[in-house]
């Protein structure tokens, strides 16, 4: 179901960066993999793309796009009626972008959209929510959305269980850092998520998120080439990682 972006009363604007803050909680190098994902657009489909933001929550993506190119469009995708609420205030007026409430995991989902063919589709840690079979299934869909010459990308958690000593490392050191920054009084997953249930615009869209998701939904996080092998799999002639941290990869596939 596609919805008109609108919004007003509410400080959405503060919501959206109060968002970015708390998931600068779990990635510090955020602004960095974003950047490289625009660079990538840019390099790959040029300055005007047509976007498909997926699970797009609050359209962190979105905003990062448009602000780099202004005569690109973006259709966000998301099931979280408290983010869309978020994103839907922020770029209330905007007629670059679509908002469109659907479940990835329901097969007909792609009938929501308002076009059949896109750019580029862009996703953030967002999919680690999905298990290994119907992640698969999804990059299958997504291949018959991008155009030909057209990108995915994907910048999550991707594990390789060949590496368990560093795997450990990395995790110990992450929640280590995350544990100082909660001391010194920065806003957690469960924190931010107590204040959207405060806040009167947020307070109805934030339960009924609960219902849907419960509080955190984990799926499986598989290692970078499996995702490069189920891209190609699903349809697309490339597929590699164009950017890493010690925890997360950026990858790209090429239809």
């Amino acid at each position: 179901m596609s919805e008109t972006v609108t919004g007003k009363d509410a400080d959405w604007q503060a919501w959206q960066k109060s968002w970015d803050r708390q998931q600068e909680w779990y990635m510090p190098d955020r602004e960095e993999r974003f950047r490289t994902m625009l660079d990538m657009v840019e390099a790959m489909v040029g300055p005007e793309p047509r976007v498909l933001d997926l699970a797009c929550g609050t359209g962190s993506i979105t905003d990062r796009l448009l602000a780099r190119f202004p005569k690109a469009v973006s259709t966000g995708v998301d099931l979280d009626p408290a983010l869309l609420a978020i994103a839907r205030g922020h770029f209330a007026g905007d007629d670059r972008v679509t908002l469109v409430t659907a479940d990835l995991k329901d097969p007909e989902w792609v009938k929501r959209l308002p076009h059949d063919s896109y750019d580029a589709v862009l996703t953030a840690t967002a999919l680690h929510w999905l298990h290994c079979q119907p992640l698969a299934a999804l990059y299958g869909q997504l291949a018959g959305l991008v155009r030909e010459g057209g990108v995915l990308m994907n910048a999550d958690h991707m594990v390789d269980p060949a590496t368990p000593r560093i795997n450990a490392a990395e995790r110990a050191h992450r929640h280590a850092r995350m544990d100082r920054a909660k001391a010194a009084g920065v806003l957690g997953w469960s924190e931010w998520w107590q204040l959207a249930a405060r806040d009167p615009h947020l307070a109805g869209p934030t339960a009924e998120r609960f219902e849907i998701y419960g509080e955190h939904a984990d799926g499986d996080t598989p290692s970078p080439q499996w995702h490069a092998e189920a891209l190609r799999a699903a349809g697309f002639a490339e597929a590699r990682a164009v950017w890493a941290s010690p925890s997360d990869t950026l990858m790209l596939a090429v239809r």
